[in-house]
């Protein structure tokens, strides 16, 4: 039995699983995440779609892989026709809307190609992504470029704070020592405290503008995707967070000199990049990292008046809570800056499920291999709606939820399209080229590049922290081989016969058998 009535689904932008405490962050940077890991369900190895922001988030939005629904990076277009969460759940009379970030991408030519208006009516609701923008905001709005989201500059300036564009002037920005302005976009003042105070951030916003949805929602059963744009870079943060935590609280990189020798040309074509070569450096890292923390700890905090607010009203009595990231940041492990490539500080993500239901389990650990694209399947069985299988390509991890132990994946996937980055122009490599696939069992993972390039290929089990490549290990061509084979066999499985569900074609009882068709008969 569900006692499943809404959904919170709640992520985080750029932050990675083991900063928080409850996966193993040595600092006490997370207790009211902690929390929620406690009355739910924390998977161990949970995995973006894909390690950049956009593709991750339309496969979460689709329950669909990139290689599928096509958004294969930042700004890419999700193409009109794929459906989303809310083109699920609002036919059920499920209220779906969106608190702060989404990073979706209108396919403006494909709704006008409909006949439709993507300012109105459903051609709106395409042009969002299936989300009502209860208060979107995506974040990141540099000084004199238009956005077509951000009330919270619009907020911002009702709290008296003038100017074109006051994000930028305050929330993104410090002052120095003479008072002068001290840019967030400039990682030497990562350490100085932001211009606003802690109950104006975003991440205050994001949290008040959730109450104030559940407060004003009624009775109606809602999801509410709450998305928080923290802790992605900027890195500068309000008082008293900028100064929580210093460089003794961050952790050692995990890397090796061996790396910057790698034999696969575009593993050091990525370290060459301009952000990759600035968190190589020590002194970086122990600046960026302290404001990186408090960022998180001031997410956890306002995280905790919402969940409060949820056990005060009585909410959390028939709400699924799920708490999660769209990808991790390196922040110079493997001589890496941002998040792009298949490593596990990028590419594994933080996932905990609180399923209100009798008889879910409690402070659980799961070590299956999940992906993002089974939230879309667990949020519509959690609320006993069909799942269709010839479209989404995620697994419902509702039995995970409700004790059962067995889980059928034995590989999880990843993909990045590479083809805006500087390596891919060194590397002559076309438009189409430039795609990074992952592939990763329980002990394996093997990367592909594409062309002609060595693969790169870890033992989990005896290099947990992927130093040693193996992508060109005589010893271990059986390995790559079969690697190689399950990333095959996953492309071949992909869902594209989207328009008519498989019940359906399994009912035909021949080719010709509609329509009084007669063919090969003497």
């Amino acid at each position: 039995m569900t006692a499943v009535r809404n959904i919170l689904f709640i992520m985080c932008d750029q932050l990675r699983a083991d900063y928080l405490s409850c996966y193993g962050a040595a600092a006490p940077v997370t207790p009211n995440i902690d929390r929620l890991a406690a009355r739910g369900m924390r998977f161990d190895r949970a995995y973006a779609a894909a390690p950049v922001c956009g593709p991750s988030r339309m496969s979460f939005y689709t329950g669909r892989y990139a290689f599928s629904h096509g958004a294969t990076w930042n700004f890419v277009p999700l193409p009109a026709g794929e459906r989303t969460l809310g083109d699920y759940l609002r036919p059920a009379g499920v209220r779906t809307a969106v608190v702060g970030k989404t990073h979706h991408e209108p396919d403006l030519d494909g709704i006008r190609r409909l006949g439709l208006s993507p300012s109105e009516g459903a051609g709106s609701r395409i042009a969002e992504g299936g989300f009502e923008p209860y208060a979107r905001d995506d974040g990141i709005h540099p000084d004199g470029v238009p956005v077509r989201h951000a009330p919270y500059n619009a907020y911002l300036r009702t709290r008296g704070y003038t100017g074109a564009n006051p994000w930028h002037a305050y929330a993104n920005a410090a002052l120095d020592e003479d008072g002068a302005l001290a840019s967030g976009w400039q990682l030497r003042n990562a350490r100085r405290p932001a211009r606003i105070p802690d109950a104006l951030s975003e991440s205050a916003w994001n949290v008040d503008r959730a109450i104030e949805f559940i407060d004003a929602h009624g009775d109606a059963p809602w999801c509410l995707h709450v998305s928080f744009i923290k802790p992605h870079w900027p890195y500068i943060v309000s008082a008293p967070y900028h100064e929580t935590f210093g460089p003794e609280d961050c952790p050692a990189p995990v890397r090796s000199d061996t790396e910057r020798d790698s034999a696969n040309p575009v593993f050091r074509g990525f370290q060459d990049h301009p952000e990759c070569r600035t968190f190589s450096e020590d002194t970086v890292r122990s600046h960026v990292i302290p404001a990186y923390m408090g960022l998180i700890r001031q997410v956890d905090a306002h995280l905790g008046r919402l969940t409060a607010h949820l056990d005060k009203t009585g909410c959390a009595e028939n709400t699924m809570i799920v708490f999660t990231s769209d990808h991790g940041d390196y922040l110079g492990d493997h001589w890496q800056g941002e998040k792009e490539f298949m490593y596990e500080q990028s590419v594994r993500i933080p996932l905990i499920v609180v399923d209100p239901s009798p008889g879910a389990v409690r402070g659980g650990r799961s070590t299956a291999l999940i992906e993002g694209v089974d939230l879309v399947p667990t949020f519509l069985d959690a609320l006993d709606e069909p799942v269709p299988d010839h479209v989404v390509e995620g697994r419902s991890l509702l039995p995970l939820l409700r004790g059962e132990t067995a889980w059928p994946r034995e590989a999880a996937f990843s993909e990045l399209d590479y083809a805006v980055y500087p390596t891919a122009r060194r590397l002559g490599l076309g438009a189409s080229e430039a795609r990074m696939t992952m592939v990763r069992t329980d002990r394996w993972k093997l990367v592909l590049f594409g062309r002609d390039f060595p693969p790169q290929l870890f033992d989990l089990h005896d290099d947990p922290d992927e130093l040693v490549d193996l992508g060109t290990d005589a010893g271990r061509r059986s390995i790559r081989d079969e690697m190689g084979g399950r990333m095959f066999e996953w492309m071949r499985e992909r869902r594209n016969r989207i328009a008519m569900t498989d019940a359906a074609v399994q009912g035909w009882t021949s080719p010709a058998g509609a329509g009084g068709v007669t063919i090969g008969v003497w």
